[in-house]
């Protein structure tokens, strides 16, 4: 491989460099650039290099230097959505839903630890032995986690999820066939209406994605406060938003600030409507107040295997930290969430919406679930794409009351 090729050289020019560097001026990155150039052009004096070969070293040494070494092409490739560090030698990255093994490797543990600790180091963050494990997000939007050993058993992990520039809209899921149109606007009027909307799916099911579609639907002159363990929404047409953010304890234990402490701030706002990134613990039942409570048109996300598994999941996270009868729990949920919208990931690797479900009532301890679409699979093309969409079921839509409110009509 070529940084094997040239690692010796490689590692010879950045300890010369490093010689020639005035730490005490805090250079710019183009007066290092300046010097790895003429470090470089120096010794192809003495040893024959090619151009692209120059350029190779210059890019290697630069990255490594000021930038996040073999990752930073990745990080720059806006068709890569996923990077996945499994100890130095080992690293995957996933295009358009494939998952493909990088050429690339990192030298050895340190090397790569060194990368972890640049990238969690600008974001205020700490990781090591006695903290192995950190969530944090880079600053073009980037989700990170990063786990260390001894904790990690084969190396230091670094997992990075990216994120669009320009978000994918409700055309570019229609495009893909993972919504239909009538489906579509069917979700257009019932944000516009303000139903409190639940977002459910697998690990990778698309949950943030189209969180941030359906958000995009909500009239530009409303205030939003959007609460999240890391800023990942890209809500373009309002203007009046709140972003808040979780805070991590600091080395002492002290200073954390929880999904759940956003969340009760967020009501003191005066939001129109409060947008959870995702759920997973006691902040269920803050959040189902919230819907309770006027501010009709929230949404949010949880990891569930379908609609109904997801409503044992809120019920269980709201018993985790709040000593309530589950008979009261269940009417907090069917009276705070109007629809689920169920995704998932198939085994072609497309993301689905499986499901959108209408909440109506809880009946005999039970809630009762209306569903309106359901994704039918009607085969496999020759490529083996799942062939089939979401249609709409003979079940009415119980709850018209908000429509009705709102003045928008939808017939189906």
């Amino acid at each position: 491989m070529e940084n094997e090729r040239f690692k010796a050289l490689i590692e010879e020019l950045k300890a010369g460099i490093k010689e020639n560097i005035d730490y005490m001026k805090d250079p710019s990155d183009e007066e290092i650039e300046e010097l790895i150039e003429k470090a470089v052009f120096d010794k192809s004096k003495e040893t024959f290099l090619k151009i692209s070969e120059k350029q190779f070293i210059i890019e290697t040494i630069f990255n490594s230097m000021r930038r996040l070494d073999i990752l930073q092409p990745l990080l720059e490739d806006e068709t890569i959505t996923e990077i996945m560090i499994n100890g130095p030698k080992d690293i995957f990255i996933e295009r358009e839903g494939k998952t493909s093994r990088y050429t690339k490797v990192f030298y050895d543990d340190k090397k790569l630890e060194d990368v972890i600790q640049s990238i969690v180091a600008k974001v205020n963050r700490v990781v090591n032995e006695a903290s192995p494990i950190v969530d944090a997000r880079l600053e073009n939007g980037a989700r990170i986690s990063v786990v260390l050993p001894p904790v990690a058993l084969n190396g230091p992990i670094l997992t990075i999820r990216k994120f669009p520039e320009n978000p994918i809209t409700i055309e570019g899921l229609l495009q893909y066939g993972s919504i239909t149109e009538e489906a579509a606007l069917f979700l257009q009027k019932m944000v516009e209406a303000r139903y409190n909307l639940f977002i459910s799916g697998g690990t990778g099911s698309g949950k943030t994605t189209f969180l941030n579609v359906l958000s995009n639907f909500i009239p530009s002159d409303e205030r939003i406060i959007t609460v999240e363990d890391s800023a990942e929404l890209q809500i373009k047409r309002v203007e009046n938003i709140v972003r808040l953010e979780t805070r991590n304890a600091n080395l002492e234990g002290k200073g954390s600030i929880t999904i759940r402490d956003l969340i009760r701030a967020a009501l003191r706002m005066r939001p129109d409507r409060i947008i959870v990134g995702e759920v997973r613990g006691v902040e269920a039942i803050d959040m189902l107040q919230a819907m309770n409570t006027g501010h009709n048109g929230s949404l949010s996300t949880g990891h569930a295997n379908s609609t109904r598994d997801m409503l044992s999941r809120l019920e269980t996270m709201v018993l985790s930290g709040t000593p309530l009868p589950l008979e009261a729990i269940r009417h907090q949920i069917s009276s705070g969430i109007d629809l689920i919208v169920h995704l998932a990931r198939l085994r072609d690797k497309s993301r689905r919406v499986m499901e959108i479900t209408e909440i109506v009532k809880c009946d005999n301890e039970r809630i009762q679930l209306n569903p309106l679409f359901e994704f039918i699979e009607e085969g496999e093309d020759a490529n083996g794409r799942i062939i089939g969409g979401l249609k709409r079921t003979k079940n009415p839509l119980i709850n018209n009351l908000k429509l009705s409110l709102a003045g928008i009509q939808w017939k189906g």
